[in-house]
């Protein structure tokens, strides 16, 4: 008779490679999935849950969050993943950088990131991960011991901030990103973070294929042109000023420039970040087309899935690149849907009132980015999916399985046997409303407040133990860091 620690029976299975739930129950022993089959035998099991019908999903790998953004970061591991749980999240993958924000340090990462792990160790309520910046030619030269020593896989570039604040107008380089004298984050830089990446990648074979680069993707010139030009006229406010300010042709600009790069560098693993926009997304498919031999992938947030400038609850929706008109939200839908998005993510930055907004809460350029919503990813992308025929396999795909295998963890991203035992049940016949003041994030408000979804995450499993029970958040915090590529 097969042990089994936990069984969760009576749902249905949603893989990425099949288009029907399949129903089934699910045997977990050791925190790995060791049966997934209908009628299992409960006798001898430690625990049954009994999932009454409802879909099980594999554990959303949030690709991109942002814990200690804004507040410290060992508070923000605590409560921010408590929300990811909420929203049946089981792995959040997190951007760090040294300068302004964050740790507020500049430095080494030799020195900074340990720190990085110290403060989020043990306060996690799901198993994390860290994309790094190299904002330094210093970080340039750290890539291999990062891989090697912390299993830190993936990289970032934030292309705008060279000349342009996190939150417009600011061009005080140094002081924002704390660089040494003399150095510059530009192209140039840009540049040799790519060819260190590919350095790294032929350095360690075995890991080449879960090491990557990801674009913020908006240039800083046409922005600050156009920030300028927002304001002197005067005509637009809110949300639809700070989208104008930030025109889309700023992103398509950035990805053909960042997609040359890479082809000059030869670095093939290249991850677009928070497509907003027609246009972002018509220069990075040209760019897939023009250079067939660089491993394209395109990222896209619930927030500009699901809210435009005039649905989002007030300037709270604030956020880099913006949400968008109406008509950008559709075409992105139209690319999600013709299965030329790759994965969907929260991008998930808690920033509470006192710190969101300015002295004239109003004005939209004195407001700080970013917000919170891993805790409505999953439920968003049923709710809006499902009405526009997205497939079950492809919500799988979208929020867990791609992201997974793209980022350094094989046995994440499904519900498959020997894989880890990372999922939550979803109840795709409940309506409700979202209020932030339901939201176990510290963010006092949300851009999707009066939302209506008619789906819920119920309950979420990291590794076999129930971190959410019934919408509750249950246990204690045993979230782990992942070293990456898990198993190697």
């Amino acid at each position: 008779m097969a042990h089994y620690d936990l069984i969760v029976k009576n749902v249905r299975v949603v893989t990425h490679d099949s288009p029907d739930p399949v129903p089934a129950d699910i045997g977990i022993a050791g925190g790995r999935i060791v049966a997934v089959a209908a009628g299992l035998d409960t006798a001898g099991a430690g625990e049954v849950v009994d999932g009454g019908g409802k879909l099980a999903f594999p554990g959303v790998v949030d690709a991109h969050q942002h814990w200690g953004i804004y507040n410290p970061l060992d508070v923000d591991t605590d409560v921010e993943s408590r929300a990811a749980a909420q929203g049946g999240v089981t792995t959040g993958l997190n951007y760090m950088r040294t300068g302004q924000y964050y740790m507020n340090k500049g430095g080494s990462y030799a020195e900074l990131f340990p720190e990085v792990l110290d403060k989020s160790a043990g306060n996690a309520f799901i198993d994390y991960a860290f994309h790094l910046a190299p904002i330094t030619k210093e970080h340039i030269d750290e890539i291999p011991m990062l891989v090697e020593r912390h299993g830190v896989t993936s990289f970032k570039i934030f292309m705008f901030y060279g000349s342009h604040g996190l939150h417009g107008r600011s061009s005080d380089q140094s002081k924002f990103l704390m660089t040494p004298e003399g150095e510059r984050y530009d192209i140039a830089h840009f540049e040799f973070v790519m060819r260190g990446i590919q350095q790294a990648r032929e350095q360690f074979p075995d890991k080449a294929e879960a090491i990557s680069l990801s674009l913020h993707c908006e240039t800083a010139e046409i922005m600050a042109a156009y920030t300028k030009l927002v304001e002197e006229d005067g005509t637009l406010t809110g949300l639809e000023a700070y989208s104008a300010s930030r025109p889309p042709h700023s992103e398509g600009l950035a990805i053909s420039i960042a997609a040359y790069l890479a082809h000059e560098t030869g670095l093939p693993k290249i991850n677009l970040l928070h497509l907003s926009s027609a246009k972002a997304v018509e220069a990075a498919l040209l760019m897939a087309k023009t250079f067939p031999h660089i491993d394209f992938r395109r990222e896209v947030t619930i927030g500009h899935l699901v809210a435009d400038i005039h649905t989002a609850s007030g300037i709270g929706g604030k956020v880099n690149p913006p949400l968008r008109p109406r008509e950008d939200v559709e075409a992105l839908w139209e690319h999600l849907l013709a299965g030329e998005l790759d994965w969907v993510v929260s991008d998930h930055a808690c920033c509470r009132d006192e710190q969101k907004f300015g002295a004239d809460r109003d004005d939209v350029f004195l407001a700080k980015s970013g917000f919170g919503g891993a805790e409505y990813l999953l439920p968003a992308l049923v709710t809006e999916g499902r009405k526009r025929g997205l497939g079950w396999d492809r919500i799988a795909a979208l929020t867990a399985w791609t992201p997974a295998q793209r980022f350094g963890l094989p046995t994440k991203g499904a519900i498959r046997e020997g894989f880890d035992a990372d999922l939550c049940l979803v109840d795709d016949d409940r309506p409700w409303t979202i209020r932030a003041a339901d939201s176990l994030s510290a963010q006092e408000y949300t851009p999707f407040e009066g939302f209506e979804l008619t789906a819920a995450v119920t309950d979420t499993f990291v590794r076999g133990m129930r971190v959410l029970t019934d919408g509750v958040v249950t246990g204690s915090p045993r979230g782990q860091y992942l070293h990456r590529p898990t198993g190697s």
